[in-house]
């Protein structure tokens, strides 16, 4: 059925598609646009799910013919955000013929090795698994999503009934496939019951989503989101019904400390999943998160797992679930955490093992990338940022599916299991309150599937500091700065922190540049104050799940116009150099216990702590009493912490302890000429120039230098060195040690 946009009569969707734009793009272009308004609203499909495709008439450059050609969205892509360069292209001709190649579902994988012979033009995009669903549906333009109210419906017990009462209340002819993996297989399939369905109009594809299409590149999306958006109808009109309760209702109400209670918790559980490799987590308790964890169905439905493929790769076989009860202190949840970790691993490995073959790719980590504690919400994990965020969307993509299943089977008890069919039968799959999850064979046969191994082999090598969290305190200029810098393009996430908040921020948004806006963040902090400290780290923690590398730049050099350092100035001088360096690390020791896991510490003395001169006494006298306790710490903090520190040189460029009055003054003690009209960085280069001279290698002192020397203890490069000074003085004979 065509509909258009009056007749639509949508009601949760917006149709975004503007002609005005449409109008001037070319026929890829097109598939893009409507490619990324699909991918714009997450209750459209998922970040990284779905599919588009067209089938274009292209010239061949090879014989000058005009040809069909297949745009499809390359492995890997997101809807939202992919490009004309995302789509991967095939000669229609040459990809129907596959079929007469094809040996059988079990050899199905080996037709993607066949689909690059496809290839039109020099198109380096690798074809997506979903290829043949596209290439062999006998439609123009065609739309595979994953939305929520669409994989409820493929989820549920009485889907298949619940699918004709939809057609018949809005007028359609979709058709119900079984479950099947994706691959060549299912494109047959879809061919088929397409070919046996006279009108068919859309595919539910029983357990994993949704095929809508359309003979224009408009009609395709305003089919696809007026289906999407009748579901919806449907579905809400289902659990409005009295006899529905979500979930079974409620069983634990959350607590009003939950956030504080996440927060304390949370270097915890990061440290325990992170035993194997390190992750970067989230934390939400959005109301449906809460409506999901606090229910009497919770445990039950997080242990079936979920449906859709697309959500399982997230979120692996399950979520881990912790019993505990919100009316009981909070200090019982670590012994309940370890506890669920064993039996969690333990069931892995039993998957695991009962389900690999003799070819299948070794067990991987079997932590858990959801975590679901009543009363306080979901913590999510990935390797980055992001996927930690969108690790936590996608089980808020099940949590939506699992309620959506149980308004369609509201009232009523269904036992056919529409979803089996010759990949699984009835029996494999488990269902409660008429949801029906992935049975485990086949969660195998995805989660460790060559094609997906092949996938995760093709992402970019991560880098020396990736998954590691690095809290740079002074990051708001000097040296602070190019250590924000410097950790990022190693991989790290960065929270940059300083007293000066606008300094923090500007270093930010410079650091995002590099990293990416979601794995950098700042925060003011005041190291002589352990209550700012603590709120700096839990800054930290809010928004990566723990720390795993400490670095302090900052110091104060205290001077006067007279010269004279009087008794306030002196113990300022040792409460900023010293004692505060003490408490900042003292308070971020007790993160680093929380998780158990390796993590380093660098802080940042001077040549001066070597070197007596005269009329620099208090900052001389602070920074080797520093020198001193990072060799203390070294001690009292090992064998999971490493603390390491830098010896400069004076380091005049960029630093916040060189105003322009003490750069004059400095100036004048040494008879160095300079005119009043020169600018702040003129001056501080004269001064530079000068200390360098007194050096082995002449050269000033780079605030990137000593970041090099703070990036590498900081690092794994330096796994074995602990409670060491590296000078940074381009060779200072004076701080040569006696």
């Amino acid at each position: 059925m065509t509909v258009n946009a009056k007749d639509a009569g949508l009601k949760f969707l917006e149709d975004r598609w503007d002609e005005a734009v449409a109008e001037k793009l070319d026929a890829p272009e097109l598939l893009r646009y409507r490619s990324n308004l699909l991918g714009s609203d997450l209750r459209i499909t998922n970040f990284g799910g779905g599919n588009t495709s067209s089938k274009l008439e292209q010239v061949d450059p090879l014989d000058g013919k005009t040809k069909q050609v297949l745009w499809v969205k390359g492995s890997g892509g997101d809807l939202g955000s992919i490009k004309r360069a995302g789509f991967a292209t095939l000669y229609m001709d040459k990809l129907l013929a596959l079929e007469n190649a094809y040996r059988g579902v079990e050899l199905e994988d080996e037709m993607v090795d066949m689909y690059p012979l496809c290839t039109f033009g020099n198109n380096p995009v690798a074809a997506s698994i979903d290829t043949s669903l596209h290439g062999f549906l006998p439609f123009p333009h065609v739309d595979h999503l994953h939305p929520d109210w669409g994989i409820a419906l493929a989820a549920s017990a009485n889907g298949k009934i619940k699918m004709e009462e939809f057609n018949k209340e809005f007028g359609h002819k979709l058709a119900w496939l079984p479950w099947q993996r994706p691959g060549f297989e299912l494109g047959m399939m879809l061919k088929k019951i397409v070919e046996d369905t006279p009108g068919c109009d859309g595919v539910v594809l029983g357990g994993h989503g949704l095929f809508t299409w359309g003979n224009t590149q408009r009609e395709s999306y305003l089919n696809t989101i007026t289906i999407i958006d009748q579901l919806g109808q449907f579905i809400e009109r289902h659990a409005a019904q009295p006899v529905y309760v979500p979930f079974g209702g409620a069983k634990v109400t959350s607590r009003d400390d939950r956030r504080q209670i996440a927060l304390q918790i949370f270097p915890y559980l990061r440290g325990v999943v992170s035993r194997r490799q390190r992750w970067i987590g989230s934390f939400s308790d959005l109301p449906q998160v809460l409506n999901f964890v606090n229910s009497k169905d919770a445990e039950q439905l997080a242990h079936l797992g979920t449906s859709c493929p697309d959500h399982f790769i997230r979120t692996k076989i399950r979520p881990m679930f912790i019993k505990w009860d919100p009316t009981r202190e909070p200090s019982e949840l670590k012994e309940l955490i370890e506890n669920s970790l064993e039996t969690y691993r333990a069931e892995y490995a039993e998957y695991y093992n009962a389900h690999a073959l003799k070819d299948s790719p070794a067990i991987r980590d079997a932590s858990p990338t959801v975590v679901l504690i009543p009363g306080v919400g979901m913590f999510s994990f990935g390797k980055n940022k992001t996927e930690s965020r969108i690790t936590g969307e996608f089980y808020i993509n099940a949590i939506g599916v699992m309620q959506g299943a149980g308004a369609l089977g509201a009232g009523v008890t269904c036992t056919d299991i529409p979803q089996a069919g010759p990949a699984a039968g009835a029996s494999e799959f488990k269902t409660h309150a008429n949801y029906v999850a992935l049975p485990a064979s086949e969660a195998f046969r995805i989660e460790y599937w060559k094609l997906e191994e092949a996938k995760i082999r093709r992402q970019p090598a991560e880098k020396e500091l990736s998954r590691r969290i690095a809290l740079i305190v002074g990051g708001g200029s000097g040296i602070g700065r190019e250590v924000a810098l410097l950790a990022a393009e190693r991989g790290a996430h960065v929270v940059v922190a300083d007293r000066d908040v606008k300094g923090a921020e500007a270093v930010a948004e410079e650091t995002r540049l590099i990293a990416g806006k979601e794995a950098v963040s700042w925060t003011s902090i005041d190291i002589r104050d352990r209550k700012a400290i603590r709120a700096a780290l839990e800054a930290t923690i809010q928004q990566f799940g723990g720390i795993d590398i400490l670095i302090n730049t900052a110091a104060m050099f205290p001077s006067s116009p007279d010269g004279i350092i009087n008794d306030a100035m002196w113990g300022v001088t040792l409460e900023v150099n010293v004692t505060a360096n003490h408490l900042l690390t003292d308070e971020a020791a007790k993160i680093f216990a929380e998780q158990g896991i390796d993590a380093s510490v660098v802080l940042t003395s001077s040549a001066n702590a070597v070197v007596a001169k005269r009329g620099s006494e208090a900052y001389d006298v602070s920074k080797a009493a520093l020198s001193h306790l990072i060799r203390e710490l070294a001690v009292s903090l090992s064998p999971k912490v490493r603390v390491n520190g830098i010896s400069p040189a004076t380091v005049v460029k960029g630093s916040t302890m060189f105003p322009r009055d003490r750069v004059m003054a400095s100036l004048k003690k040494y008879n160095l000429p300079f005119a009043e009209t020169m600018t702040d960085d003129e001056l501080r280069n004269e001064l530079a120039l000068f200390y360098a001279k007194r050096t082995l290698t002449h050269q000033p002192i780079d605030p990137k230098d000593c970041a090099q020397a703070i990036m590498f203890l900081a690092g794994p490069n330096a796994r074995c060195t602990t409670g060491h000074l590296i000078p940074v003085d381009g060779g200072l004979v004076e701080a040569y040690l006696r």
